[in-house]
């Protein structure tokens, strides 16, 4: 559950080591919920959005729940800003093959995901044999090169990097600029604060990564023809969701991968001892 307006984190309600995110189990688990009945507004990654439309899993031409966008016509992406929209949800056409389980209006799009997948759009469109790319593999030398080349990196390795002005000293006139472009979305946009001229931001952003050279993804398109769907009052960040992810990933190695009914329980008590302003009956005595 994700607190509106951000100032509390959020709470975990469930957790599951073996389901599988597939359109059964994600049916049963609203079900469970009773989601029907309060219609609550679904923050999730792509891949559950997709499930939740009932939409066909992968690289598939028609992959955007909002509009019939064609992944594959490489020529209009840039040029073209306005698709056809999705009116209705019809099992066998434009890579729908379930009935969708919620309301599109009810879907909230992820910034934190759409901004590791525009970053990764950027390492992906770096020159190999410049300085730009080879800094990241001497910044990062615990992560492998195939990761690398692939962009993959988590939210505090990103933030370092925005931090480090040797990074952006390696770059050459194109890479700079979307790099620059990058950053302000991401401060401006797509973090819990919302600029102004946020609208003005993605703009260059679209710009600077076309010169770049940088493949449309469907997260670069959700900025590119659907900028008016994010919330832009920030009430809504899955930064602290995300965080959930990490922190679990530790109490799984814990319950060495084994599902456990003590495992969130003692991931909340966890929170409770992090917490700094919480009074406890037994104090540790330290040496």
């Amino acid at each position: 559950l994700l607190h509106t307006g951000n100032v509390l984190p959020s709470i975990p309600i469930a957790h599951s080591v073996t389901l599988k995110e597939s359109y059964v189990n994600i049916s049963l688990i609203l079900d469970r919920i009773k989601y029907r009945d309060h219609r609550w507004s679904i923050c999730a990654d792509l891949k559950v959005v997709a499930i939740l439309n009932g939409l066909q899993a992968g690289f598939t031409k028609y992959m955007c729940f909002l509009c019939k966008w064609d992944s594959r016509m490489r020529s209009e992406h840039y040029m073209r800003k306005c698709w056809p929209q999705r009116e209705t949800f019809e099992v066998g056409s434009h890579n729908v093959i379930h009935e969708p389980l919620v309301d599109k209006e009810k879907i909230v799009l992820p910034n934190l995901h759409i901004k590791l997948g525009i970053f990764k759009q950027f390492v992906k469109a770096l020159d190999h044999d410049k300085p730009a790319f080879q800094y990241l593999q001497t910044k990062f030398p615990k992560i492998s090169d195939a990761k690398i080349k692939e962009g993959i990196l988590v939210g505090p390795q990103i933030r370092e990097l925005m931090l480090d002005e040797t990074f952006s000293g390696t770059m050459d006139q194109y890479e700079l600029a979307a790099w620059d472009a990058f950053k302000r979305v991401c401060q401006g946009f797509l973090g819990k604060h919302i600029a102004p001229n946020y609208a003005d931001l993605v703009d260059r952003l679209i710009a600077s990564y076309q010169q770049l050279g940088c493949n449309m993804s469907l997260k670069l398109h959700f900025l590119h023809s659907h900028l008016s769907f994010f919330s832009v009052n920030g009430d809504v960040y899955d930064e602290n969701g995300e965080r959930f992810h990490q922190s679990i990933a530790t109490m799984e190695s814990r319950y060495k991968g084994k599902w456990s009914p003590a495992m969130l329980a003692d991931y909340c008590w966890n929170l409770h001892r992090d917490e700094p302003d919480a009074a406890f009956k037994r104090q540790a005595k330290y040496n």
